[in-house]
């Protein structure tokens, strides 16, 4: 199926009676210290593929080659011991994610490498060169893409009713990841599905990377390195209805030489700024929760703040920048201001406050979720959205799916 925008794969996945044992968080979502503490009576979590420097010799500088010898030998260890096991026949794979009494499902499947240098795998955020080294060099060692890209797309019915037809029958595996997510994962073989499905994915023309701008760009250089006729990648993808978008949220270290009484004058000044007697969840855009000082306040901004031509700059997390953590709290670029810090919605409130109340940060704020539209809107305008901006919810596991690249 060359030249085809998503494709059938022989995947390397969980067996069925190992999956719990095996999937694990996304790599990049853990601290070192968060997955060492995960990885514990779990010998056979990704994790330690994922994340080898928890095996290794605390200091292990970043990039060391053991890191990545290390991460080989225990994804080989578990191909061998039957933990990860390998289809014969390329395959569609329907995958549904279940947490919070809402679910999502989704078709995995191998997407062009050649439609995403074209820009029809669209892209919103920049990518860091060291991030993106690291995880190359881990899929050149494995010899696969490990880390799916969560990707999505504007739905199509026919696309729905097939990968509908799909979960009916038992499925291939499933696991409750961390006691909170469901993840469930469906062959798709019939020559007569593959193709329709391929047909449709072409029909819808573009997928939007919804998590995973780093893998995607890591896979990217490990395929051109690998060689081959038709190079791939690892992709989930889900129509945009079903997916979910939390907030993404600032904490920042320091009130920029102010004392709490001039800074809460000064936001004051740049947004209507009132007390709240509870945690602060904005529930529509251009309002913002802020903690400091050990209380709560609402903000919200000018509605003019929003009418502008450029999409990027009516964002929520661009008019935050514009009005208070440029100008007030003097916070510069956030990829490089070590001051700002960024907590994902899943974690909610009370973490802003823990944070500030703990001594890590010395102000909150939390943001209205990004929407959809608004990515999409972003990335078909070929623009780049600030860090940070989206936190989609749940994540895909690691361990379960993987592509491997001969």
């Amino acid at each position: 199926m060359s030249g085809r925008l998503l494709a059938p794969f022989a995947g390397l996945r969980a067996a069925r009676e190992h999956a719990d044992a095996v999937a694990a968080p996304p790599y990049d979502v853990l601290s070192a210290a968060e997955a060492r503490a995960a990885v514990h009576g779990r010998p056979w979590s990704f994790l330690h593929v994922s994340r080898p420097e928890i095996d290794l010799a605390p200091g292990t500088p970043p990039g060391a080659q053991a890191l990545y010898d290390s991460a080989a030998a225990t994804f080989a260890r578990m191909i061998a011991d039957g933990l990860l096991i390998r289809d014969q026949t390329p395959r569609f794979y329907a995958w549904r994610m279940e947490a919070g009494g809402l679910a999502q499902t989704g078709l995995a499947g191998a997407a062009s490498l050649a439609a995403y240098e074209r820009g029809a795998i669209k892209r919103h955020e920049s990518t860091r060169p060291d991030k993106e080294a690291d995880r190359a060099r881990h899929i050149a060692a494995l010899g696969a893409h490990t880390g799916p890209i969560l990707a999505i797309h504007r739905p199509d019915a026919e696309v729905r009713r097939l990968i509908a037809a799909a979960c009916e029958p038992p499925p291939l595996s499933r696991c409750v990841l961390d006691g909170a997510v469901t993840h469930t994962l469906w062959p798709i073989d019939g020559t007569g599905e593959i193709e329709a499905l391929a047909a449709r994915f072409n029909a819808i023309g573009a997928l939007y990377i919804a998590d995973g701008h780093h893998r995607a760009a890591a896979g990217r250089t490990a395929c051109r390195a690998a060689g081959g006729p038709d190079p791939r990648l690892l992709t989930v993808n889900f129509p945009v209805d079903e997916v979910r978008i939390l907030g993404y949220h600032r904490i920042v270290r320091g009130l920029n030489g102010l004392t709490p009484a001039v800074f809460l004058q000064a936001v004051g000044t740049a947004l209507r700024c009132e007390p709240a007697d509870a945690p602060v969840e904005p529930a529509r855009p251009a309002t913002f929760g802020m903690y400091v000082d050990g209380r709560w306040y609402s903000l919200a901004a000018d509605e003019r703040e929003r009418n502008t031509a450029s999409v990027v700059d009516r964002l929520d997390v661009s008019i935050l920048a514009r009005l208070v953590l440029g100008p007030v709290l003097g916070v510069g670029d956030p990829r490089l201001d070590a001051r700002i810090d960024f907590v994902g919605g899943g974690r909610g409130a009370a973490a802003l406050a823990a944070a500030v109340d703990g001594g890590e940060a010395s102000v909150a704020f939390s943001l209205h979720p990004t929407s959809v539209d608004d990515l999409m809107a972003v990335a078909d305008a070929g623009a780049i959205l600030p860090p940070k901006t989206t936190w989609f919810e749940p994540k895909l596991a690691d361990g379960l799916l993987s592509l491997v690249l001969s």
